[in-house]
Formats: structure tokens, sequence, C-alpha cells
């Protein structure tokens, strides 16, 4: 993601509409729609327009380019991966105008993506070419949205440096790493990992895949990767799914690669599981969403290793995605997706609003009853919405 916030520019009218990718309940097209987020506005949780995409889509997670002048969304089903264009209408609102399909080659269920300056951008495919433990890596070109390459590393071929089930990925380009997390095999039940592995930027190799789990046995499901980079201490994060854990390893100059992680937050220890996305706000806090019960714990990442734990938000069950913005009287809140895969308990179907200083709820959208859809994700209108997230 890019790492400028531009959604607090007060020149754009739409600064609390939101994006959501979204999952229909009745049968009907899974598409994006326009949300407004602001609890303080008189058409607060009203959608103003959408874009289907079809039945079964199921679009997963929306992003802009570098420039955020172009915005996709992955999706788990239909063609994987979408080009979406964007506009406004009279009075200055976003509008959703079309998809475009982008042929992702044999690799399928599409889940993050990590645009890089070059004129690349990378993508993780859990599903990879449909095998029961497969999984690979997309290398597009940013212009004109080709399939460059199929990153595949099969733990077949070598059980000690493999990619399976990617999910989360994230980038440095100034120390030319990319890492990527091992997951879950897509029906949830053939496979699960519990594994990050780390590659070379521009050869692809793999350089090295770390245990991220109390054991070889311990099926944690690393999610999300994070590596800090810029002006944070050089770090790489992991969420894992199944532990509900926070885990962290620090970059070595010497090796020119990470060390072990270990575990720095044991969530069950505060009786959180599901541990799922991590963001960074323009106040260089962690936030870190944890889907069971439905919390987002936010840390100071000012003295790392430590990760002092500040505040605790209440969300609903199945917290996930995240977007910070400030009401029109000027609060700063984040809003919290609140839907995994529609799980049962981790399927509330709502976006939570939380003032970030008070930690007070100040509005609930109830996305499941008032218009039949679960939100997948959440993204500003005005680029992205956080100062860092992969």
């Amino acid at each position: 993601m890019s790492c400028q916030n531009d959604n607090h520019n007060q020149d754009y009218p739409h600064d609390s509409s939101f994006y959501i990718d979204y999952r229909s309940l009745k049968g009907l097209p899974d598409g994006i729609a326009v949300i407004e987020l602001d609890p303080e506005a008189p058409n607060f949780g009203n959608i103003s327009n959408r874009l289907e995409l079809g039945i079964g889509v199921l679009p997963h997670h929306i992003y802009y380019n570098q420039n955020a002048k172009k915005m996709y969304t992955t999706a788990l089903g239909g063609s994987y991966l979408y080009e979406i264009k964007t506009g406004e209408d009279q009075n200055g609102q976003p509008q959703l105008i079309s998809a475009t399909p982008i042929d992702t080659g044999e690799n399928t269920v599409g889940e993050n993506l990590f645009f890089t300056n070059d004129g690349r951008y990378f993508m993780t495919f859990m599903g990879g070419a449909g095998g029961p433990k497969d999984g690979s890596i997309g290398v597009f070109n940013a212009n004109n949205n080709q399939l460059i390459k199929t990153i595949k590393a099969p733990i077949q071929t070598n059980p000690n440096q493999f990619i399976m089930y990617p999910h989360g990925i994230s980038i440095n380009e100034e120390k030319g790493l990319m890492m990527v997390s091992s997951t879950i095999h897509p029906d949830l039940t053939t496979g699960m990992g519990n594994t990050c592995t780390l590659l070379d930027l521009n050869t692809y190799e793999i350089k090295e895949t770390y245990q991220v789990a109390d054991s070889p046995t311990d099926m944690s499901a690393p999610v999300e990767v994070l590596l800090l980079r810029g002006k944070f201490p050089e770090y790489a994060l992991a969420t894992t799914m199944l532990g509900g854990d926070i885990w962290m390893a620090p970059y070595n100059p010497a090796t020119q690669k990470y060390d072990a992680f270990t575990k720095v937050f044991d969530g069950s220890t505060k009786g959180l599981g599901w541990a799922l996305e991590m963001y960074i706000d323009d106040s260089n806090k962690l936030y870190v969403s944890f889907a069971e019960p439905g919390k987002v714990l936010v840390f100071d990442i000012n003295n790392l290793p430590q990760l002092k734990l500040l505040k605790t938000f209440d969300a609903d069950k199945g917290a996930h995605h995240m977007a910070f913005f400030k009401t029109k009287s000027g609060k700063e809140v984040v809003a919290v997706q609140n839907n995994l895969l529609d799980l049962p308990n981790l399927n509330s179907g709502t976006i939570s609003i939380i003032d970030i200083n008070s930690g007070q709820k100040l509005g609930t959208v109830d996305l499941r009853n008032q218009y039949g859809i679960l939100p997948e994700s959440i993204e500003g209108t005005n680029g992205p919405s956080n100062y860092m997230h992969h």
C-alpha cells in the first residue's frame, strides 16, 4: 500500500464515504458499494451506489495502486482480480463505473496485493493452481495488468523452503525483500499452514521459510504479515488466524534476512482469537483486529520488540479490516468491518465507528439486516484510508 495518507484532505467532499466489497446473502450478485460512514452525517449508513460483479464472485480486498490513480479488488471467485473504474457525480460524490477482469493465468483464489515503485504488483493466490498443497504469487505489470510471472515453490519439492496457501504479503523495497504467509487451503479443511516465507524481490528466490507457531504441529495459520519500513524499526510482524497471536522477527543486517519469529502477544491470555489485520495510523500506533470476540487492540510500537498495549476497542464478532477518518466535527475515528468469510460467529455483517481517543462506539451500520449483504473489506474513496497496512 502507499504510505501516504490522502484521506484527511478537507478539500474533498467525500472524506467519510467509503468503498466496501460485499457478498450478497440472498443469491444476488456480489459487488462493491459506496457508503457514508460518518455518524454525524444525515445519510449515515446509506449506500449511494453499487457496482455488481456477479453471483459467487466474493470480492475480497480493495487496493489502490502506488499513486492512488487506479483501484483494484481481489476476489475469491469470478476472475479473482478486477480493476475498478471510478468517477464522481455532479455533486462530487464517488461513483463506481465499471469493473475490468484481469487474467490471472492458472492462479486461483485471489487474496492480497502489493504495489512496488518499479511498475510491478504482486498478488497472493491461496488456491494456486488448485492442488491440495498449492498456492502461488503472481507478478503483474502495473501499467497493463499483464501477468509477468507466477512464483511457485511446492512444499512437496522442498519441505524447508516453500510457498503454500499464501494470503498475507508485505514488501520492503529498500531491502529487496518480500514475505508471504501460509494460511489455510481455500476450502478451510484440506490443509493449514504455520509459516511465513521470505523471498528475494527481484530474483524471486526463496531465502527462508520461518515457523510462526508454537511447534511444527501447531497449525496457527499466519494470515497477515507486515514488514515495517521507512521510519519504523526493521521488524517483521505476523498475525495468526487460528493461533490468535502476534509474532515478531527482527531484521538481521549480517544475514540480510529476518531472525526467527517469536510470539510477542498471546491472544488467549486476554480471551481473544482469530487475530487478523494490522494497520498503522498516522500517529504511528498499531491497530490489530481480533475477530473473536470482535475487538481492536491499539499498540505503541515505539519500543519494539516490546509491544505496549494502549487501548482495546469493542467492535462486533468478525472484526476485520479498518479505515481511519475524521467526522464532520473533527473526531478521529476508525471504521471496523465486522465479517470474516461469513463464518459462524464471525459474521456480524456490521461496520462499527469508534472514537479512537475515547474508545466510544459512535455508530453501527447493520448491512446484514439493512441491505442483505455482508461487508468483506473497506477502503477510502480519496485513496488509502490508513498510513500503512501491508
